[in-house]
C-alpha cells in the first residue's frame, strides 16, 4: 500500500543559486525500507527536510492520506508530524546539551500532548528501555553519554510519538564501526516489531545494502537510478552508481 507519493518537488537555494532537489518523483509503500544514496552535497538531507516541511519546497506535492503536505495549514501539519518522524546524522547536535535524557523525550509529549502527565514518566522509562538504555538514564546529560547512546535517545524520542514513518538521515555515519551495526541492528529490529516505514538516507551503500528493500540513486538533486538492492548493486546502470559501487569494494 502506497504510504507517501512525492511528486515533481523543487528547492532552490537562491542565495547559493543551488537547486538542491530538482523535481524528483517517488512513492514509498507501508511497511518498506526504502534506501536514498549519494555523495554529501547531493540533495539527500534537503529531501528529508522537504518531506515534513522542515523547509518549505518551491514546487511539487507530498501526498499523506489524500492530503498535500505542502498545503495544508500549519496546524494539520503538526498533527501529521505525530505520525512522520526523523532521526538526525549528529545525535549529539540534535539533542539540548541543557536538559537530561528523560526531559529530552518527555518534551515531545509537551508538544504532542499524546500521553497523559501520570504516565509520562512510565512511558519515557519504556521507551528507553526499548532502544536498550535503563531507568538510570532519565537524569543523565547528553554529554555524560557515548555517541552510541546518544543516538538511542534520539531513536525513542523519534518513537515518542507510535509513528508510521521515519525519515532516518545518516543515523549511523557519525560514529563508530562496531557501534554502527548496534544502531542498525536496533532499527531492524524496531522496524519490524513495529511495522515501520523508513526512508534511510546515507552515503554508504554496504549500509543501504544492509537494511533497504530498494534503493534510490541520488545525483545534484535528481535520481539517477532506482530499483531493489540487489538488482541496482548487481547491474548498475548509471555511471554514478558504478563509481559509488567501486568506492565501497576499494574502501
Amino acid at each position: 500500500m502506497e504510504l507517501l507519493k512525492i511528486d515533481n518537488l523543487h528547492k532552490t537555494f537562491k542565495k547559493h543559486r543551488v537547486s538542491a532537489v530538482d523535481g524528483v518523483s517517488f512513492s514509498i509503500f507501508k511497511g518498506e525500507v526504502l534506501g536514498l544514496v549519494g555523495e554529501s552535497g547531493c540533495g539527500k538531507s534537503t529531501l528529508a527536510r522537504l518531506m515534513l516541511r522542515l523547509i518549505y519546497a518551491d514546487n511539487g506535492s507530498i501526498i499523506y492520506k489524500g492530503k498535500d503536505l505542502l498545503k495544508i495549514p500549519d496546524n494539520e501539519m503538526r498533527k501529521a508530524r505525530k505520525n512522520l518522524q526523523i532521526i538526525f546524522q549528529d545525535p549529539y547536535a540534535s539533542l539540548d546539551p541543557r536538559m537530561k535524557t528523560g526531559e529530552v523525550i518527555e518534551e515531545v509529549y509537551n508538544i504532542h500532548r499524546n500521553v497523559t502527565q501520570p504516565k509520562r514518566k512510565s512511558k519515557v522509562i519504556e521507551l528507553l528501555e526499548t532502544v536498550g538504555l535503563r531507568e538510570t538514564y532519565l537524569n543523565r546529560l547528553p554529554s555524560e553519554l557515548s555517541g552510541g547512546e546518544r543516538q538511542r535517545v534520539g531513536i525513542a524520542r523519534a518513537l515518542a510519538t507510535d509513528p508510521e514513518f521515519i525519515i532516518c538521515d545518516e543515523p549511523v555515519s557519525s560514529l563508530d564501526i562496531s557501534i554502527q551495526a548496534q544502531i542498525l541492528n536496533l532499527l531492524i529490529e524496531l522496524q519490524k516489531r513495529k511495522n515501520l516505514t523508513y526512508l534511510f538516507i546515507s552515503h554508504d551503500l554496504g549500509v543501504i545494502g544492509s537494511i533497504c528493500d530498494r534503493v534510490m540513486v541520488m545525483q545534484s538533486g535528481k535520481f539517477v537510478e532506482s530499483g531493489p538492492c540487489e538488482n541496482v548493486f548487481k547491474n548498475p546502470g548509471h555511471e554514478y552508481t558504478k563509481a559509488l559501487l567501486k568506492a565501497v569494494f576499494l574502501s
